[in-house]
């Protein structure tokens, strides 16, 4: 698992390190990095030109001492100093001694036009608030040209912690982050700012505290989709109940049952009021006529998907979340939920909650610009796990632990995707995984099943459900192929 850790702690490891080795040597180690990472980027250097977009302090000085190597091999290196006064000196040195350039902001517009690479040196992760006006006007032109925009530890005018961007800021298509990934990487409109992430180890490792925030990776994810083995039966594997559909929206009780079935489970027991055309779409799925006490033995339950919000729909979720056993729930139920949440509070058996933005606001909380701090005040309001869907879905735990979900597309933003996501996570809470690891294995695999999907354009949801094998089998054999981190 890749820890993501605020920039708190990043500052807190340092500080021995920074006591310990001779002065710049940690600048040096994060710069060295920085560089490898530009000229591996570049493939080639002669005949190559990089601009380094350099603010005042520390992150300003990891651009210019990574200008110096790429000077060094070859690269047309051109500074501009965005604080002539403040910039790094022991790095400004270096790039000259290179054979790089300084020009002011008011003469980089050529350079830009032309540059192959641009570096974001503007601010480092104490940055705060939008990148001003003179340095936005920068990055506007930067982007505007052909050139690979790299982002130094974090992109200016992203909040390190949070992912938020409340104005102009640096649209990296790459992030060289040192010591530890930070959580505004791979959260809110962070995410989209950063690119693809590259971490350079600086030496923090041992000095850092246990991560509260974590990312899943493919092998992380396949050591928790374990394949049967040759004394497993259909119960053995799990067996989860459904309780999804109605007659006004029977496609969410198929596509919840359908994304179940495919999975994990050995067996899926329906329960709903779409009975007709789930038997009609999954001839393999145990259909009851009739409430979730008469479906048998199940478990694990997933309930609320188009499920509706009446009176019979309030009593199934009430009688739903009476059992001693782990519930899933999702849409229409979190409506219902949002109206009497004591109906979760204090439950001993596990309870995952699947909001958007609007149905966790019902809750009486604001999403807001910490979509993890947000996460995990709900998650312990209610003493459920919440998985916060989005670009960058989150999952908290009422401990506070957090996960960050790193697959899917913009192409999952389409009716019914959220019913897969159910019956996937209910599949895995049968199986019995930990409720929040469940949520957040439900959301990486939805996600790869999505990439999968949308290889050839749009996607419906249905799409999901038929991908998911071929992402499970690709997940598990992460080792030797992957599917792409992100969508393109």
């Amino acid at each position: 698992m890749i820890g993501l850790h605020p920039a708190a702690e990043v500052r807190a490891a340092e500080a021995p390190l920074l006591a310990a080795l001779p002065a710049g040597a940690l600048m040096q180690r994060a710069a060295t990095g920085l560089g490898v990472v530009c000229l591996r980027l570049l493939g080639r250097t002669y005949g190559r030109s990089a601009v380094l977009l350099v603010g005042a302090g520390d992150n300003g000085g990891d651009a210019l001492h990574a200008g110096a190597l790429l000077a060094g091999r070859g690269v047309r290196v051109t500074a501009v100093l965005l604080a002539p006064e403040r910039a790094h000196p022991g790095g400004l040195a270096a790039l000259r001694r290179a054979g790089g350039r300084t020009v002011a902001p008011d003469d980089a517009g050529p350079v830009l036009d032309r540059a192959d690479l641009v570096l974001d040196g503007i601010v480092g992760i104490g940055g705060v608030g939008s990148l001003r006006p003179p340095a936005a006007a920068l990055v506007e032109r930067a982007a505007s040209g052909p050139a690979l925009m790299v982002a130094v530890d974090v992109p200016s005018g992203v909040d390190a912690d949070t992912g938020a961007v409340e104005g102009a800021a640096f649209p990296a298509t790459h992030t060289v982050t040192f010591g530890a990934v930070k959580p505004g990487l791979v959260v809110g409109e962070g995410r989209a700012c950063a690119g693809e992430v590259h971490l350079v180890d600086i030496g923090l490792t041992e000095h850092l505290p246990p991560a509260r925030a974590w990312q899943l990776t493919d092998d992380d994810v396949a050591a928790r989709l374990p394949v049967p083995e040759a004394g497993d039966d259909k119960y053995s594997q799990g067996v989860v109940g459904i309780v999804a559909g109605s007659t006004t929206y029977p496609g969410a009780g198929v596509l919840c049952t359908g994304a179940a079935l495919r999975t994990r489970p050995g067996l899926v027991r329906y329960a709903g009021t779409a009975a007709d055309g789930v038997r009609a779409a999954w001839p393999e799925v145990i259909v009851t006529d009739g409430r979730p006490a008469d479906a048998g033995r199940v478990q694990a339950w997933v309930v609320g998907p188009g499920m509706g919000t009446d009176d019979d729909a309030r009593s199934v979720l009430a009688e739903v979340l009476a059992t001693d056993l782990p519930v899933l729930v999702d849409a229409d139920a979190l409506t219902l939920l949002a109206a009497e949440p004591d109906l979760v509070r204090g439950r001993s058996a596990p309870t995952v909650l699947t909001p958007h933005d609007r149905e966790f606001a019902r809750f009486g909380f604001e999403v807001g610009a910490d979509r993890i701090a947000s996460a995990r005040r709900l998650a312990a309001d209610l003493g459920a796990v919440v998985l916060l869907k989005g670009e960058a879905t989150v999952v908290a735990d009422p401990g506070g632990t957090a996960w960050v979900n790193a697959t899917g597309t913009p192409w999952l933003a389409t009716a019914g995707t959220g019913d897969v996501l159910s019956g996937i996570a209910g599949a895995l809470l049968a199986t019995g995984l930990p409720a929040a690891e469940a949520a957040a294995v439900a959301t990486h695999v939805h996600g790869r099943a999505g990439q999968a999907a949308s290889a050839g354009g749009p996607l419906i949801a249905g799409d999901l459900v038929r991908h998911l094998p071929e992402a499970i089998g690709r997940v598990r054999g992460a080792r030797t192929e992957r599917l792409p981190d992100s969508a393109p």
